[in-house]
């Protein structure tokens, strides 16, 4: 049997292509840097491209590796981490004898100046150069729930009422189902004649963006009228797509420079080595429509974007972060401790007031928020209440994870995380992560991000005093 490691498997492909591999009968790892979600049966192995010494060890006894790293959301210098990366693994994995690299590309236009394009051109070049057997499998948009081209059009269609677009939304591209991507990528194990190949994976229709964005409001039964105008050019469009899409603006500036190209690409070579029936965008559309719901339901009341979605379907799958951090002299133990009564008489540690207020508001339009007390003041037990919150994450002495139950265009979560520090310090971190309901939760964010940035510091602050004072460390103002 082969061994696949899948790097990137918390990725949006990676997560997907885990489950498919492991379906189809091969013993499947899946590295990433930092612990995720995974079926039974699944091995993780920390994995980080941009810390070499992380590498030998994820790549011991691995036959073909599946490389789906991207940094698209590091901002301006993403190329060059996600180049350097490419260079870190590709020794690792020539020193591991792994026998074939299946990277995941992109199509290219003939001629192209999209900074994220290049890089994912010059990386599979990269990897081709560097004595590793390897095939690039270069694809078209993906329709598929949490694919970031696909949910910035789900909650442009979702959320607005008529789109003003530049002239972009013109430029064609020829969109590939998710599950004819995953037949793809599953078959390159085995294919034979591959290695140094560059393969095209796309649909079977060539489609501007615009025909894309119009068929996905008539599958939903909406009228959404596209007025696009010239002015808009790509920096102004990434940056006016962060008030009409959760999509991060560094993801969505990274993807509109690669949407102002025709991108046609012929993928006969392909077809004719992993025939299979290629969906149309209608029918990939309904089926990404039906694996969301089913993913929806599957993890409702957990913490992932689709769990969360499932509760409104025009939720956004990215979320916005607010945080704030301390240090404490204090143990872990005696931070958990305090965290202990948070709720309740105790209430939230900092500014309690601005607390009460926002609860006056939820209350005033019929939301739950005045509702106090806890299921269990002892302990925090998942699926409890406290006070308007639902515990939906326990790790017990490191973190929490509480639901916001009040009435929002959104829904978050709020999480408390203890981390021992290399110095003998304890870190506290307070983030909320939000997921807004159309441009008006993505304004409401905007609104509150003071606010949250102001409490959550002081929230951070007071827990790690409150734990220094049970230990008996003086407290220094």
């Amino acid at each position: 049997m082969r061994s696949c490691l899948v790097m990137g498997a918390a990725g949006y492909i990676g997560s997907h292509l885990v489950p498919y591999l492991q379906g189809v009968g091969y013993r499947v790892i899946a590295g990433a840097r930092r612990p995720c979600r995974l079926p039974a049966g699944v091995e993780f192995r920390l994995a980080d491209v941009l810390k070499p010494d992380s590498l030998p060890e994820a790549l011991v006894g691995v036959d073909t590796v599946f490389y789906l790293v991207h940094a698209m959301g590091a901002g301006a210098n993403f190329h060059r981490l996600e180049q350097q990366g490419v260079k870190n693994f590709a020794a690792a994995a020539r020193a591991a004898g792994v026998r074939r690299i299946i990277y995941l590309g992109a199509i290219q236009p003939e001629q192209c100046n999209s900074r994220h394009l290049n890089s994912r051109r010059h990386c599979g070049e990269l990897f081709r150069a560097s004595g590793v057997p390897t095939v690039e499998l270069r694809s078209g948009i993906i329709i598929g729930p949490g694919s970031a081209a696909f949910e910035v059009m789900r909650d442009l269609v979702f959320n607005l009422p008529m789109m003003v677009t530049p002239k972009w939304v013109r430029s064609r591209t020829p969109p590939i189902a998710l599950s004819n991507l995953l037949h793809y990528l599953g078959g390159l194990v085995e294919a034979e004649g591959v290695d140094g190949e560059v393969l095209n994976a796309v649909g079977p229709e060539l489609l501007s963006y615009q025909q894309q964005l119009q068929k996905f409001a008539a599958h939903i039964g909406k009228r959404c009228p596209i007025i696009p105008i010239p002015l808009l050019t790509p920096r102004l469009s990434a940056w006016w797509l962060q008030f009409a899409t959760s999509v991060p603006q560094p993801v969505a500036k990274a993807l509109v420079g690669g949407l102002k190209h025709d991108i046609p690409a012929d993928d006969g070579p392909l077809r004719a080595l992993l025939p299979q029936t290629l969906l149309s965008f209608d029918e990939a559309l309904t089926e990404s429509l039906a694996l969301e719901q089913k993913l929806g339901a599957e993890q409702q009341g957990e913490e992932t974007p689709l769990g969360l979605r499932w509760r409104h379907p025009e939720y956004g799958f990215y979320d916005r972060v607010a945080s704030g951090t301390a240090l404490s002299l204090a143990p872990p133990e005696a931070l958990w401790q305090v965290l202990q009564g948070l709720g309740g008489e105790q209430r939230y540690f900092y500014m309690n007031s601005l607390w009460a207020i926002r609860e006056w508001m939820d209350a005033a339009i019929g939301g739950p928020a005045l509702t106090r007390g806890r299921t269990n003041p002892d302990r925090f037990v998942k699926g409890d209440m406290l006070d308007s919150w639902q515990i939906i994450g326990v790790e017990e002495g490191s973190r929490l994870a509480l639901l916001f139950n009040m009435k929002a265009p959104g829904v978050g979560r709020l999480e408390f995380s203890i981390t021992p520090e290399p110095s003998g310090l304890t870190r506290l971190t307070v983030a909320a992560h939000w997921h807004p309901q159309g441009a008006w939760g993505l304004a409401y964010w905007l609104a509150m991000l003071p606010f949250h940035l102001f409490i959550f510091q002081g929230m951070t602050e007071a827990l790690a005093r409150q734990a220094e004072e049970v230990v008996g460390i003086p407290v220094m103002d």
